[in-house]
This record gives C-alpha cells, structure tokens and sequence, in this order.
C-alpha cells in the first residue's frame, strides 16, 4: 500500500510542478500540442497491439482489432480534450474575476495545465502499456507503475 500512495505523490507533484512551470514559461499550446501527439501515437499504439494480439490468437476473437474499441478510444480522447477545456475555461473564469476584482493574479492558466499534465502523464503510461502488449520489454520499474494505473482503474469503478 506504501508503493501505491508514493506512485500517486509522485504522479500528482510532477503534475503540480508541471503546471507552475508551464504557466511561468507560457508553454500552454506546446503543451497541448505534445497532449494531442500523444493522444494520436495511444490510438496507434493501441492498434498495433490489438492487431498484433489477433495474430498471436487467429481463433479467438476476443483479441484484435474492433470498430468498437476504435470508437469508444476515440471518445475518450474527445473527453480529454472537453476536460482540458473546461479547465481552461475555470482559469480563464477566475483571471477575469479576479481582475475584476482588483486583485493582483500571478497566473492565467493553472487548472488547465494541472489537467492537461495529468493527460499526458496517462497517455505516457498507455503507450508504454501498448508497446508492452506488442512485446516491447520494459524495465521493472515502469511494469510496477503500469500494473498500479491498471488497479486504480479497476478499483474506480466500484467505488
């Protein structure tokens, strides 16, 4: 349970951190950009995977690729790109009212690079997921992440 709590201080400070240094260097549309990059090389990769599952499996048809998956990844990935604009928006919402206001803000953007870091971050960790589903041989360290990710989302949906 230690691991599990120091994976997810970790994952939450470089979110944090992320987010106060792309608000300093002004680095909201690289950002999204490298979000929307890795958005497209998940989808790939988890093609590629599923692709290669159903070769590995010709006679079960649980594995490759489906026209229903592809749609619900690409779902997904529209949700993300809601998500990071209702955070920019709650960012946009408070540097007006606080200006508004007369009160000296520091920053524009916050929660959108809180969100948007903390797409990337899972992205990363898909794709690392795919590229070991394709056979790709990661190093421990990255297998322990992947298996904690998978357990939280699992867990979530009982909660």
């Amino acid at each position: 349970m230690g691991e599990e709590k120091n994976f997810h201080v970790i994952k939450g400070g470089i979110t944090f951190l992320g987010a106060i240094l792309g608000d300093k260097l002004e680095l909201i549309s690289p950002i999204m950009i490298l979000l929307i990059l890795l958005m497209i090389a998940d989808y790939i990769s988890g093609m590629l995977a599923s692709k290669k599952e159903a070769v590995e499996h010709p006679d079960d048809k649980s594995f490759g690729w489906s026209s229903k998956k592809s749609v619900i990844g690409i779902y997904k990935k529209i949700g993300y790109i809601l998500t990071v604009l209702v955070a920019l928006s709650t960012d946009y919402v408070i540097y007006k009212l606080i200006g508004e206001m007369g009160l000296n803000y520091q920053t524009n953007t916050f929660f959108g690079f809180l969100v948007i870091i903390w797409l990337i971050i899972n992205e990363l960790l898909s794709i690392l997921e795919n590229a070991a589903r394709m056979g790709a041989v990661l190093p421990k360290f990255i297998k322990n992440a992947l298996a904690e990710l998978k357990r939280d989302i699992d867990d979530y949906d009982k909660k």
